[in-house]
């Protein structure tokens, strides 16, 4: 539950703006010490509502400007949420951030731009905020955001969102552009994001571009017109573009405002708040190029264990020092190749080094061809072959394992042959790395799989499950798809925990 304030004190934060009658509670702030993240939230607005979501607060606690950033509006845009939520961990060298990362939470939750089972004049949320001086926002979710912002008055507002489409490619669309509310200094600090998001797209068409009045009874251009704040929609473009990548543009260009403000105390990729002694452990799921969709039932598996924090990252942050903030790093399935090319040879060092330092590894299908000594663009974290290669595309359907003894003291199986998804894995084998030590066998394919050509026979009894060390890391990788095999979602929580030393 959030932390509460005395009475006294809630009315001194409130007397500048009267709650209006029938609006959600907005729980009064509670500053953080000097800067450092907020890890319980100051407050949830809506509270008790079906709307209710919680709100963080980072305190310099020195005088500096107050900026609001907001994510999660509209449903079907995760990137503005994801990145909200990563923001919060942020410290600051002055001033105050607030930050609420899902101001839409049924929306999020049911993958729907507008407010679920809303009557349609009121189910846009970035539509009901006040038009006129003395109107009021329509809804409970506007009214818990807008009294917050009123309430606060920020110095800036960020309100990030992402749309279907290039602008550059079609003028109908507002993908990857910066929309700001019609003032000089807005437009000025906001061609600054601009040129710092876009440092980092050489393609051209892709760039970010400025355009300015937001919609009416949008919360940027309501801040703007109603409250005088200085304020800015940022909008990312999903199609054909990962999460990670977009996520990213969201922080570069929140960054680039608060460094321009003298306010930001840590990097754009800072995605996770301090460590502290036993907290869960943390887990990057590699999701950039090469890398097919993240199975939902990935994410979903891992919080269940209580002990996970998860983020998605892409080659951009594994290129960089970002993997130094996590326990262990999964490389999901796709194109083993593909991944190596996009992390490119820097970013393959990077990996190795995090796991030769200490850090896990777990690696399916794809991740696991990354993860052999086989290929020139392998990782080379196992001594392990791949057998067969000229028929790697063996097939997608059932197929049958069996557990070591070390395997079932490991992942927690009983006795005798199982069946699991298998969707074109490597079959592994012994390598010959004099500079590796010898992996251990988890699991053997019992089952064969012998489709497009491949010729049958060869899959029974080459390993399906090892793990092995690497510096002072260790490393695990399943040729087969546990985390897509429904009774088997605790192999992938233990792999994390052994990967993490846990």
């Amino acid at each position: 539950m959030p932390r509460r304030v005395p009475l006294a004190l809630l009315a001194v934060l409130l007397a500048a703006a009267p709650m209006p009658a029938a609006a959600p509670t907005a729980v009064a702030l509670a500053a953080s010490p000097v800067a450092r993240e907020s890890v319980q939230p100051a407050g949830v607005l809506a509270e008790g509502t079906r709307w209710a979501t919680p709100y963080y607060v980072v305190d310099s606690g020195k005088p500096g400007p107050t900026v609001m950033v907001t994510g999660g509006i509209h449903g079907n845009e995760p990137a503005g949420a994801l990145a909200a939520g990563q923001i919060r961990h942020w410290a600051l060298a002055r001033g105050k951030l607030v930050v609420i990362p899902r101001a839409n939470v049924p929306g999020l939750e049911a993958n729907q731009r507008r407010l679920p089972d809303v009557d349609a004049e009121a189910s846009d949320l970035n539509r009901n905020f006040p038009q006129a001086d003395g109107a009021v926002p329509r809804g409970q979710p506007a009214e818990a955001i807008w009294h917050l912002v009123r309430t606060l008055r920020p110095d800036w507002l960020v309100d990030m969102h992402e749309s279907a489409g290039f602008r550059k490619e079609d003028p109908k669309r507002v993908g990857n552009t910066i929309i700001h509310a019609v003032a000089d200094d807005t437009r000025r600090q906001a061609l600054a994001m601009i040129e710092a998001v876009n440092a980092g797209i050489p393609d051209e068409p892709k760039q970010f571009l400025l355009l300015k009045n937001p919609a009416k009874g949008s919360l940027v251009r309501s801040s703007a017109d109603r409250l005088g704040v200085r304020a800015v929609i940022v909008e990312t473009t999903w199609p054909k573009q990962p999460l990670p990548l977009r996520v990213r543009q969201h922080r570069l260009m929140v960054h680039r405002l608060l460094a321009d403000l003298g306010m930001a105390a840590c990097d754009a990729d800072t995605l996770l708040p301090p460590r502290r002694d036993g907290g869960p452990v943390r887990v990057a799921i590699y999701d950039g190029g090469g890398s097919g969709p993240v199975p939902p039932q990935l994410e979903k598996t891992l919080p269940e264990s209580g002990q996970s924090r998860i983020a998605r990252i892409g080659e951009a942050e594994v290129r960089g020092a970002v993997l130094k903030q996590f326990d262990v790093l999964i490389v999901p399935g796709g194109s083993a190749s593909k991944q190596a090319a996009a992390m490119t040879a820097d970013g393959r060092e990077a990996v190795r080094d995090f796991i030769r330092r200490g850090g896990g590894y777990v690696g399916l299908c794809a991740g696991a061809y990354l993860a052999t000594s086989h290929y020139k663009w392998s990782l080379g974290l196992l001594d392990a072959a791949v057998l067969d290669t000229k028929h790697w595309r063996r097939g997608k359907g059932t197929v049958q394992i069996e557990l070591t003894d070390e395997g079932r003291r490991l992942l927690g199986h009983e006795p005798g042959p199982f069946d699991i998804h298998y969707a074109n894995g490597p079959l592994l084998a012994p390598g010959k790395r004099e500079d590796l030590p010898d992996f251990r066998t988890l699991a053997h394919f019992r089952g064969d799989m012998a489709q497009h050509g491949a010729p049958e026979g060869v899959m029974p009894g080459t390993v399906a499950i090892a793990c092995g060390r690497f510096g002072q890391g260790r490393v695990i990788v399943f040729s087969p798809h546990a985390e897509k095999t429904g009774g088997l979602e605790a192999f992938v929580q233990r792999a994390v925990q052994w990967a993490a030393r846990k």
